[in-house]
């Protein structure tokens, strides 16, 4: 968010929580995106503020975590203390969660894989409407096909993605039988180490499709030890998961900080994961 923004989204999470009973004598900005990620103290309240554009994902996102407590998923929990609701304030939509304290050590491949199978095993537990991950692919292909929403894409890139997007994901797709809930998203940075173990946040992702397209998102070491992974589809999910990436980065309001870098970082990203998969 830019600065005025970004103030203005800073006191609607203040306000919410104070407003709720909740002491809020700092605000630290912990993520500053399309949406912020806000460490209120010393409640140790988690608050995720949004523009008002992305209300319907955050009460999604909301609904995805009340379900997921309920049958004990290793995920980030909505702060106990207040209604598990989406509130609306100056604009934004604020949604309060649980701060957990993360532990300075990196996960090892065998504790990721074992969580992400046992995110899966919760997920199956829920019956939930959610979007396939190709309706996702989708909106991102729209993204790459409109010249007014993404005019510095090159024609070559744009080939690209499109190629990538439309033919990988139909692939992908052609079998749905083994389609499940998923996080949507469970890279690195939506897994928390905590004192409680690791923990998946950023839950407004949460679409159907195979476990490899969750898998994608992971460090590749991860997929060695998520027993029945199917390697080749892995490789085509990445493609497709990075061309998405991609066709984000280029759009004209796109704020993600060190745009430029990461505009050529998902194109070459996308180019070697086609080529891991030999459709380079």
């Amino acid at each position: 968010m830019e600065p005025s923004e970004l103030r203005r989204a800073v006191e609607a999470g203040r306000a919410t929580a104070s407003e709720l009973g909740l002491r809020v004598d700092d605000v630290v900005v912990i993520h500053n995106s399309d949406r912020v990620a806000l460490r209120l103290v010393p409640c140790d309240v988690l608050a995720r503020v949004a523009p008002l554009g992305h209300l319907t994902d955050s009460e999604f996102e909301v609904e995805v975590a009340r379900r997921l407590a309920e049958v004990d998923a290793p995920v980030a929990g909505l702060d106990p203390r207040v209604d598990p609701r989406v509130h609306v304030r100056d604009a934004f939509a604020v949604s309060l969660w649980t701060y957990y304290e993360p532990v300075e050590t990196e996960i090892a491949p065998a504790d990721y894989a074992d969580v992400l199978m046992r995110h899966h095993a919760a997920l199956r537990q829920v019956d939930l409407d959610a979007p396939h991950f190709t309706d996702r692919v989708a909106g991102a292909l729209r993204e790459v096909n409109d010249r007014e929403q993404t005019p510095e894409l090159p024609d070559a890139d744009r080939e690209l993605l499109v190629s990538t997007l439309s033919g990988l994901s139909a692939a992908i797709s052609v079998n749905k039988a083994g389609d499940q809930l998923l996080h949507g998203e469970p890279h690195p940075g939506n897994l928390l180490h905590t004192k409680r173990g690791p923990l998946f946040v950023d839950l407004a992702t949460c679409c159907r499709g195979p476990v490899e397209f969750d898998l994608a998102h992971a460090p590749d070491e991860v997929e060695k030890h998520y027993a029945g992974a199917d390697q080749d589809l892995i490789h085509r999910c990445r493609a497709v998961d990075w061309a998405m990436f991609s066709a984000w980065r280029w759009r004209r309001e796109d704020q993600m900080p060190d745009r430029e870098h990461w505009r050529a970082e998902g194109l070459d990203r996308v180019r070697a994961s086609l080529d891991r998969c030999g459709l380079g």
